[in-house]
C-alpha cells in the first residue's frame, strides 16, 4: 500500500474537504496549493507489466515518508489543537529507528481522533479483523522497542475500512 493510498482512504473515511487537506498539510509544515494536494490524492498509473509507476507526472505526485509524516502531524494539530510545551518539559527525542508508514499512520490517527486501544480493537472488529491488545500494543510501540512489530498492509486496510464504517454511516 503506497502512502498516497493512505491519504486517499483516510480522506474518504473521514470526509475531509480539499481546503481542510491544504490546511492540514500547512499545519504539518508543508505549504501545498489545492492543485498540488489533488495530485497527491490521485492514484498512480500502472505500466505495461501491471506494476505501479511512482514517477511524478502532471496528474500525480508521489507521497514520500516526510510528506506523510507532515500530513499526519498536521492532522493531529488540526483535530486536537496546537500543543505548547510545558515549562521544564524536555524536547521530544527523535527515535533512532523510523516507524514504517503503516505504524506511523495508525499511531497518529489514534492520537488525532482520541481513540483508545479498545476503540481501535472495535474498529478492527467492525472491519472483520480480530486483533488482540497485545498485537495492537506491539504495533503502537516505538520502533526502537524490542517488542515492536511492523504493521502490515492488511491491518491498515482493515483499520481504514472500519473507520469508514464508523464515520461514514
Amino acid at each position: 500500500m503506497i502512502n498516497n493510498d493512505l491519504l486517499i482512504r483516510l480522506r474518504y473515511a473521514l470526509d475531509i474537504k480539499d481546503t481542510d487537506m491544504v490546511e492540514i498539510f500547512r499545519l504539518g509544515g508543508m505549504n501545498l496549493a489545492k492543485e498540488e494536494v489533488r495530485k497527491v490524492l490521485s492514484k498512480p498509473k500502472e505500466n505495461e507489466d501491471g506494476e505501479i509507476d511512482l514517477t511524478p507526472t502532471d496528474q500525480f505526485t508521489p507521497c514520500d515518508y516526510e510528506m506523510l509524516e507532515a500530513f499526519l502531524n498536521g492532522f493531529v494539530t488540526f483535530k486536537r489543537g496546537k500543543q505548547d510545551p510545558k515549562p521544564g518539559q524536555a524536547p521530544v527525542q527523535t527515535p533512532t529507528k523510523k516507524d514504517t508508514p503503516n505504524n506511523l499512520f495508525l499511531k497518529r490517527v489514534k492520537v488525532a481522533l482520541s481513540l483508545t486501544s479498545e476503540d481501535m480493537i472495535d474498529i478492527f472488529y467492525d472491519a472483520g479483523l480480530i486483533v488482540t491488545k497485545g498485537e495492537l500494543g506491539a504495533i503502537l510501540r516505538k520502533a526502537d522497542h524490542r517488542n515492536y512489530k511492523e504493521c502490515g498492509d492488511n491491518f491498515t486496510r482493515n483499520f481504514l475500512k472500519g473507520l469508514t464504517l464508523k464515520y461514514r454511516e
